[in-house]
């Protein structure tokens, strides 16, 4: 089951902080935000794009908790263009999370897209313009560590890239970088 509601449009607010985010109203979109009787938002996505916020991702869950009506169907997940440096763990404890943009930070080490590995349903990520889009194998780890993914970074992954990368990851078993 997945919410269909507009998304939570938390974007561009200076929140540097997940815990202040709670207290700032979303952006208004082309589709009305609906409430549930508790003013809590019908909705599976939430945009926290375009702000300031770091690793850790300290009180994630409790923004997505203060915002959303059914938090653990959160199902699209927006963080592009802010400050973060690390997969956090509180990113894998989103069970339902299906899509993940991460574009646009400061992850630096390869090896943390591994992580992901704990959400099943993720078959959609975003993660250029990180410092890790500058290793040669980028593309070839992300696809390998993540085998449910059908697009990366806008783009499909083809059953062929998919086979590479297996290929890749068989003849490199300790690439980290």
């Amino acid at each position: 089951m997945t919410m269909s509601g507009a998304p939570v449009d938390l974007s561009f607010k200076a929140i540097s902080n997940l815990a202040d985010a709670q207290s700032e109203e979303p952006n208004s979109g082309l589709r009305p935000l609906k409430r549930n009787s508790v003013g809590k938002f019908l909705s599976g996505s939430l945009r926290l794009n375009n702000n300031h916020i770091s690793t850790p991702l300290c009180d994630l869950h409790g923004t997505i908790r203060h915002f959303l009506a059914e938090p653990s169907l959160l199902s699209w997940l927006d963080l592009s263009f802010n400050h973060i440096t690390k997969i956090d763990k509180v990113l894998c404890e989103l069970p339902q999370l299906r899509v993940l943009y991460l574009h646009g930070n400061r992850i630096f080490t390869l090896s943390e897209v591994d992580k992901l590995q704990r959400l099943s349903c993720l078959h959609t990520i975003t993660l250029h313009g990180n410092v890790i889009e500058a290793n040669k194998s980028y593309r070839s780890h992300v696809i390998a560590a993540l085998p449910r993914l059908k697009t990366m970074d806008f783009s499909v992954v083809t059953p062929r890239e998919r086979a590479l990368a297996q290929i890749w990851h068989q003849s490199h078993p300790k690439q980290k970088k």
